[in-house]
């Protein structure tokens, strides 16, 4: 504990919110515009308006209602934005401005669950939960038509392309396209060939062809003129979407002919290419590992050449239309954050695991995101080595991988390994250099797996593929799952922290049993060693946090604090101080020296699985089960210098207030003392005036000359100072002045003055019988003066 005494003034006091990565999209459906710079999605009450080049959210929509967003439709040119809440209620937006323009009941009598604007954006049409179809002009603001017969939820509506041929679509759970035509107020066609819930309609640029996509694993080009479907393609995947490309050759598509093309997503999870004419697939994508990668929705923006597909993850991946190269990746909700690491020497960048076996890497300057596939079950834990681009995961997969990042902030797998039997749980790196890491598992044992030395500097194997990694040595460590692993700064000891209450200390390479720490009540979440001395941390789910001496395995302190399991602990400030997280969703700062709580942190809202301190020690990593990570910026010297700023000029204010009095510049003094906010500093100038030989009349000058503010201000202040007799006078002489000069209209529209009468009135009688009772005293005892009759004195001898 040395180093404790010696880093004082290096304590850390506060940590304040510097950036969060929240959720944005949590399912339903996503939209480009049409010059594909604005990205619009669902999250809840919410939708959400990202710009595509940054990341970063631009608008966050929410109707007055706050129920959650059921529908909603961006005009063809870009100007309208409308949704329809759980409320049942429409809502027009300007959402350049984020304003509501319109408001409307959108009676239907079930939600509403689609929405579409024909190519002029005048009209909308809404299919509701209700099995009714209605159209709105959202320029003269009224309801043009209602459209009755489809059974149960009319989950797809769409325009005709021309407008002149007013046609609109619409499917609903009975699998059959309804043809509705709005000259004649009636269904012109039922078009049946689909044996499931139609997903997707798209037209062709003239407006001739239709080509509608279902989860019966096929596609239909129908004949607009006719209403009869011409071809049937089978493409041996539930779609989910289905996008007729332009009419033009895409040879990195394999479309080589004028033909029609279609592209679609399904649960295969692929983007495939097909011609309609023969049925054939001409372009498929590489299939990637893992479940979450079924593909849910996906759109194209013709003019700004892009199309946007959606995983089952929640993830967004923006392809150029031509080529189907990957432009952007978003990742839309991370559901329950695992684990979070910084990247990178200068920590430019951060790693997320969450309840995905995909990993998500986002650059803090610019929120690039790129999502990492290796993985095929849940990853469960991170770790970074010391330089900051290798950096390793474990999984419920049974695997770990290493990956490296290029100074370009690309990243990819160049190692891999496997041999638990249960799922890996925790892993650590090697401290000094990039030589080996250590794993532990619920099969009780944990393995130490050496890289090869030349790993870090290249990206693949002899085959092309990750290196594979061997375990060298393999220990059965505890009766119970490993839920924690730690490596010494000397890469020499390794601690382990159990379920079954104990953390043990093993020299490394031969993880050979040094000594047990057993004292908590219940399992241990993790272990961290001291950066400086030789001690240990340990949390559990006892609540508490004890340090360990590593000499003789002795309890040197316990922190006690948290309502609930303690997950996370980490040393900060040269190992004088710690920081923690829980299932609590608090983190909390502690000063080891004095078993200090400095400061409690509280912006997770369920458990806090993820903590990490950044190189130069002025950042702090969360990530909790509430699917946000939160950085975190060490304001203390921000705060001390803020307050000692605050204290030099209190003391400038002061001396100028003496200045000021000492010249008897009672008005300016006034209103400085008002300004310090102090009552005291207000009281002394007060009764400086009152020692002035014309007291009543500067007073009087003085008050009425200070502003409305200011006087309301004081009037504040002749409340605490009548509570005490020695400064009553001063008040009331105060009192006395607004009361005699100001009209009762003008006193009663004061801030606060209810208030402050009713506190003066009751001190204020009780004053007044005090200075009676007085009086009376007075009167009685220059009454018994007068009437006192002395004896004579004898005269002198």
């Amino acid at each position: 504990m040395a180093e404790a005494a010696a880093g004082v003034g290096r304590f850390k006091s506060n940590y304040a919110v510097e950036r969060k990565i929240e959720p944005f999209y949590k399912g339903g459906k996503v939209q480009l515009d049409q010059t594909g710079q604005h990205l619009f999605c669902v999250c809840g009450t919410r939708v959400n308006i990202l710009d595509v080049a940054s990341g970063t959210m631009l608008q966050s929509l929410e109707q007055e209602d706050q129920e959650d967003i059921t529908a909603f439709d961006l005009s063809p040119d870009d100007k309208v934005l409308v949704t329809a809440s759980r409320a049942l209620l429409l809502a027009q937006w300007a959402w350049q401005e984020g304003s509501i323009t319109r408001l409307w009941k959108a009676i239907h009598t079930a939600p509403v669950a689609t929405m579409a604007f024909d190519p002029t954006s005048t009209l909308l049409a809404t299919g509701g939960c209700d099995g009714a179809v209605r159209v709105w002009d959202v320029v003269q603001h009224y309801g043009t038509h209602h459209f009755r017969g489809s059974p149960g939820v009319i989950h797809l509506v769409a325009f005709h392309p021309d407008p002149a041929r007013l046609l609109l679509f619409s499917s609903a759970a009975d699998t059959s396209i309804r043809v509705w035509s709005l000259q004649d107020r009636s269904c012109l066609a039922m078009l049946t060939a689909h044996y499931s819930a139609v997903t997707s309609l798209t037209f062709s640029a003239d407006g001739h062809t239709m080509l509608s996509s279902g989860r019966d694993k096929i596609c239909i080009v129908w004949d607009l003129q006719s209403l009869q479907a011409t071809r049937t393609v089978p493409v041996f995947e539930s779609v989910e979407a289905a996008v007729l490309l332009p009419e033009e050759p895409a040879p990195e598509l394999g479309v080589k002919s004028v033909g029609l093309h279609f592209l679609t997503a399904g649960d295969q999870g692929t983007l495939r290419v097909w011609e309609a004419a023969s049925g054939q697939c001409v372009h498929a994508q590489r299939q990637l590992p893992g479940p979450g990668r079924e593909l849910t929705h996906c759109t194209l923006a013709r003019a700004a050449g892009l199309l946007l597909s959606v995983t089952a993850d929640h993830n967004l991946l923006l392809y150029e239309a031509r080529s189907l190269q990957l432009q952007k990746q978003f990742a839309g909700y991370s559901e329950e954050v695992l684990d979070v690491r910084f990247l990178g020497p200068k920590d430019s960048h951060v790693v997320v695991a969450s309840n995905s076996p995909c990993l998500k890497v986002f650059e803090l300057q610019t929120s690039a995101c790129q999502i990492l596939h290796g993985h095929t079950d849940i990853v469960l834990a991170l770790d970074v080595f010391r330089k900051g681009w290798l950096f390793v995961s474990c999984a419920k997969d049974q695997s770990i991988c290493v990956w490296r990042m290029n100074k370009a902030g690309e990243v990819a797998c160049v190692a891999q390994g496997s041999g638990h039997t249960h799922s890996v749980g925790t892993i650590c790196c090697s401290r000094l250099k990039e030589t080996f890491l250590v794993t532990g598992s619920q099969d009780c044992t944990v393995k130490l797996w050496p890289l090869p030395e030349a790993l870090p500097s290249k990206s693949t194997g002899p085959d092309g593929g990750p290196v594979l990694l061997q375990a060298q040595a393999t220990q059965h460590c505890h009766d119970k799952d490993i839920n924690s692993v730690a490596i010494a700064p000397n890469d020499k000891l390794l601690a382990t922290g159990s379920q079954d209450r104990t953390a043990k200390l093993w020299a490394l390479p031969q993880c050979q049993l040094l000594g047990v720490f057993s004292g908590h009540r219940r399992g241990l979440w993790c272990v961290q060693f001291s950066p400086m001395d030789q001690v240990l941390a340990t949390a559990s789910a006892d609540g508490t946090i004890k340090l360990w001496a590593l000499q003789d395995f002795s309890c040197l302190k316990t922190f006690e604090g948290h309502d609930a399991s303690v997950l996370k602990v980490a040393f900060v400030s040269r190992g004088t101080q710690l920081l923690s997280s829980g299932s609590d969703g608090l983190v909390k700062l502690w000063t080891i020296k004095n078993n200090e709580c400095v400061r409690t942190l509280d912006a997770h809202e369920d458990k806090v699985w993820g903590l990490h301190c950044s190189r130069l020690d002025d950042h702090a990593l969360t990530g909790a089960s509430d699917s946000c990570v939160i950085l975190w910026k060490d304001v203390t010297e921000a705060e001390q210098a803020e307050e000692q700023a605050k204290r030099e000029e209190q003391v400038v204010k002061q001396q100028e207030l003496n200045n000021l009095l000492h010249e008897k510049r009672y008005l300016r003094a006034l209103g400085l003392a008002i300004s310090l906010d102090r009552p005291h500093t207000v009281l002394t100038v007060i009764q400086a005036i009152q020692r002035d030989p014309e007291s009543c009349e500067k007073l009087e000058a003085t008050v009425l000359q200070l502003r409305r503010d200011q006087k309301e201000a004081l009037l504040r202040f002749c409340v605490t100072w009548n509570t005490n007799s020695r400064h009553c006078h001063e008040a009331q002489a105060v009192l006395g002045v607004l009361l005699r000069h100001e009209a009762p209209e003008e006193l009663l529209a004061y801030d606060g003055v209810r208030a402050s009468l009713e506190a003066l009135l009751p001190y204020t009688e009780r004053h007044f019988q005090r200075l009676s009772r007085m009086l009376q005293a007075a009167t009685f005892l220059d009454f018994l003066w007068h009437n006192m009759k002395l004896p004579t004195l004898p005269a002198a001898l």
